[in-house]
């Protein structure tokens, strides 16, 4: 289920969104009913409830809006615990990450320097701190796809890959030698969180030596017209500066292409299986050598292509399959419930 639509429409079962906000209002309360009568497992996403906190910025106009909300947060939460719900919820990535406070891991507070005032606060780290208490409180288990967020949320948190690709319907073209003239992409999110602007300075420096290859910055798509981009290209600059590969590299290695990214391979180490960095395919680059590492895929590494490409596809197969995360996470909820049923049984004797 989704709030709203996003520019990336992606396919859901229910969607709330509608232009009058008392209808929305009304999905929303509908929503709540139905879980609390009729499910077993609610899991949110995002790091959100389904009336999650208001922004700490926002314009006065707003408001009585913005008091509603404040009022209503995250208050749904101890209540389906207290209706013996089975609470998950998954943290992506800036649900948690945060760049103020006395604990903050100093690459992160790096990364708030690259993308710059406001895109971080103090406030809005605040309101991550409590979301992240109340979850902590009430829900049965924590799910998080990046691994730094390890830092952040509580230690009985699980770090989990993600699922958002089904490598069934990502076929990779067969294996082949890399073209004269490849194609990089680079699709940015957000181009400060990303590093956009130093993979475009790299790359405006090697087209300036005469290296031959195309470049491409995929924005303002949808997923499918996306997706076509994708199919086209050859190499994928990923991000530079949060650490690890996110979903946009995961539908390029399904795709069998060659993904280049920044990996902090030391918090990858404390928060992620191992075996899982150990097999990680992905080029390491960093913000400071992209271009030496550009120019030599394209360059003196070019024969390594085909068997980056191989590596690429085997480790979403092993590593993103979401009929084995989906069936990890009902191994997780049965044996949630199963603890909450101990509990009870405790309680009563």
């Amino acid at each position: 289920m989704a709030f709203q639509h996003t520019g990336f429409a992606y396919e859901v079962d229910e969607l709330l969104a509608t232009r009058n906000p008392l209808e929305f209002e009304r999905r929303r309360w509908a929503l709540l009913r139905r879980a609390l009568r009729e499910v077993d497992v609610v899991h949110f996403n995002f790091g959100r409830s389904l009336f999650p906190p208001p922004p700490t910025t926002g314009d006065l106009v707003h408001a009585p809006g913005r008091l509603y909300a404040r009022l209503l947060a995250l208050r749904d939460v101890p209540l389906l615990h207290r209706r013996g719900k089975t609470i998950a919820v998954t943290f992506q990535g800036d649900d948690a990450r945060q760049a103020h406070g006395p604990d903050v891991p100093p690459t992160r507070r790096r990364l708030a320097d690259e993308v710059g005032n406001g895109y971080y606060t103090a406030a809005g780290d605040a309101l991550k701190r409590r979301t992240i208490a109340t979850f902590d409180r009430y829900a049965d288990r924590i799910f998080y796809l990046n691994p730094d967020l390890g830092d952040f949320l509580p230690s009985r948190a699980t770090f989990v890959p993600y699922a958002s690709v089904d490598p069934a319907e990502w076929q990779p073209r067969e294996p082949a030698p890399l073209p004269a003239r490849p194609t990089i992409i680079h699709a940015p999110s957000h181009r400060g969180v990303k590093g956009t602007e130093r993979v475009i300075e790299a790359v405006s420096q090697l087209q300036g030596e005469g290296v031959p290859f195309d470049f491409r910055l995929i924005e303002g798509l949808t997923r499918a017209e996306a997706r076509r981009a994708y199919e086209e290209a050859d190499l994928v600059v990923d991000q530079l500066l949060v650490g690890w590969y996110g979903g946009l590299a995961v539908e390029l290695m399904a795709l069998g292409k060659p993904v280049v990214c920044f990996i902090d391979e030391e918090t990858a180490r404390r928060h992620a299986p191992r075996e899982l960095v150990d097999e990680l395919p992905v080029v390491r680059a960093s913000a400071a050598d992209l271009t030496d590492v550009l120019r030599g895929l394209l360059t003196e590494r070019s024969a390594e292509y085909p068997g980056l490409a191989e590596r690429a596809r085997a480790f979403v197969e092993r590593w993103h399959d979401p009929v084995t995360i989906g069936t990890q996470m009902r191994t997780e909820y049965e044996a949630a419930r199963a603890e909450a049923q101990a509990r009870s049984r405790e309680s009563r004797a």
